[in-house]
C-alpha cells in the first residue's frame, strides 16, 4: 500500500526558552546545518550559542505565535489536511526537528499498512541543511525501524513549470493594488562551503558571477543556482522588469562566508538608492515561519523604513493556497498511479 510523508522544518513546542533550547540543540547539532567536527560543533552550539540564543529566539517566536500554536506547524497541518481531501492514500506529516518527528510520521503510515512511501521534503530547493538532511534522516529512520518500507523522494521542484505557475500567480495576487518600486526575492542563507560540498564535480561551483549561468550537473544540488533560477523563472512568467527585481539571502550565522548579497544589507541599500515601495518574497519556504513572519515581515520592514524606505509588504508563502494544494495532490496522484515524479 502506498502513502505519503510530508516533511517540513519543525518548531519548538512553545515560544519559551525552556522549549526553544532543545529544539535549537537538535537543529544546530545537525551535521548538515553546522558542518564542523562534532567536538567543535558541541563547543559552538552547547558551549556558546545555547547559553544565550534560546531566550532571544523565544522572544522572536512569541511575536509570531498563534493561538493555535506555531504558525509553521498549523499551516503545515492545514496543508496536509487539504491535500488529503484530493487523494485516496494515507498522508502523514513529520518535522525534521522537534516533537513531530519523522519516525512518528513513518510509524503512523506503517500502522495503516503503508509499505511504499513518497517522501516530500517541503523545500523547493536542494540544500544540505534543508532538503538533504530531511532525506538522510528519513532514510535512517526507515532503515532502523521500518526495513520493509520502500522510500521514493520527490525531487526539488524549484523550476517545475507547474510550481512556477502557482508561485507566480500567488505573487501576482499579492501585488494587486500595490504600485511597487522594487521586488526583492529573499532566500534563506547558507554558508558558501555548503555549495562547494554539494558540488559533485568538486570544481564547478566557484560562487562567482558565471558558474550559476554555466550548465553543469552541479546545478542539481546547487542551492545558489536554484534560487537564482526560481527568481528568473518567476520574473519571466510575470514579465517583471529586469531593473525592478533582485535576489538576496537571509539568516546568516557565525563569521564564515555566507551567500551574498545579505537581505538586511539590501534593505538599507535599496532605501538609500531611493526605493520607497518595496515588495519582499521568500520563496525558499512554502510555509510561513519565524524566518518569514518575524525576520522579514517585521524586522525587515523596520530596517527598510529606518534606512529611508516607505511602504513595505511581505507576500506570504504558498501556505495552504488552494492551487498549491492541488498541485501537490497532482504530483502524489501521478506517483500513485504511474510512479511519475515531476522534473
Amino acid at each position: 500500500m502506498k502513502g505519503v510523508l510530508l516533511v517540513n522544518l519543525g518548531s519548538p513546542d512553545s515560544p519559551t526558552a525552556k522549549d526553544v533550547k532543545p529544539y535549537l540543540d537538535e537543529f544546530l547539532m545537525d551535521e548538515r546545518v553546522i558542518d564542523t567536527p562534532k567536538w567543535l560543533r558541541n563547543i559552538i552550539v552547547r558551549g556558546i550559542i545555547l547559553q544565550t540564543r534560546p531566550k532571544k529566539s523565544a522572544e522572536a517566536y512569541s511575536k509570531i505565535w498563534w493561538d493555535e500554536g506555531s504558525p509553521l506547524i498549523v499551516i503545515s497541518e492545514r496543508f496536509t489536511k487539504k491535500v488529503e481531501e484530493h487523494t485516496d492514500i494515507p498522508i502523514a506529516l513529520g518535522m525534521r526537528y522537534g516533537s513531530m518527528s519523522i519516525k512518528n510520521a513513518l510509524q503512523e503510515l506503517n500502522d495503516k499498512g503503508v509499505d511504499e512511501v513518497l517522501l516530500v521534503p517541503l523545500y523547493p530547493h536542494y540544500a544540505m541543511s534543508s532538503y538533504e538532511t530531511v532525506v538522510v534522516k528519513a532514510m535512517e529512520e526507515q532503515q532502523a525501524h521500518f526495513p520493509e518500507m520502500k522510500l521514493t523522494t520527490l525531487p526539488a521542484f524549484y523550476s517545475n513549470a507547474d510550481y512556477i505557475k502557482v508561485l507566480s500567480e500567488s505573487i501576482a495576487e499579492g501585488l494587486k493594488g500595490f504600485e511597487y518600486d522594487h521586488i526583492l526575492f529573499s532566500y534563506h542563507g547558507i554558508p558558501e562551503r555548503h555549495i562547494r560540498k554539494s558540488d559533485p564535480t568538486k570544481f564547478h561551483c566557484k560562487i562567482d558571477g558565471n558558474c550559476c549561468k554555466t550548465n553543469s550537473v552541479a546545478h542539481h544540488t546547487c542551492y545558489r543556482h536554484q534560487c537564482y533560477d526560481t527568481t528568473e523563472l518567476v520574473k519571466a512568467y510575470l514579465n517583471l522588469s529586469e531593473d525592478k527585481v533582485s535576489s538576496s539571502f537571509q539568516s546568516r550565522l557565525g563569521s564564515d562566508p555566507w551567500l551574498q548579497p545579505f537581505t538586511d544589507f539590501e534593505f538599507e541599500r535599496l532605501a538609500k538608492e531611493g526605493i520607497k515601495k518595496l515588495v519582499v518574497i521568500t520563496p525558499a519556504f512554502v510555509s510561513d515561519c519565524l524566518e518569514t513572519l518575524e525576520e522579514i515581515a517585521m524586522e525587515g520592514k523596520e530596517q527598510f523604513q529606518e534606512a529611508g524606505g516607505g511602504d513595505y509588504i511581505h507576500i506570504p508563502c504558498l501556505n495552504d493556497n488552494d492551487a498549491w494544494v492541488s498541485l501537490m495532490a497532482k504530483w502524489i496522484n501521478e506517483w500513485q498511479a504511474k510512479e511519475i515524479l515531476p522534473v
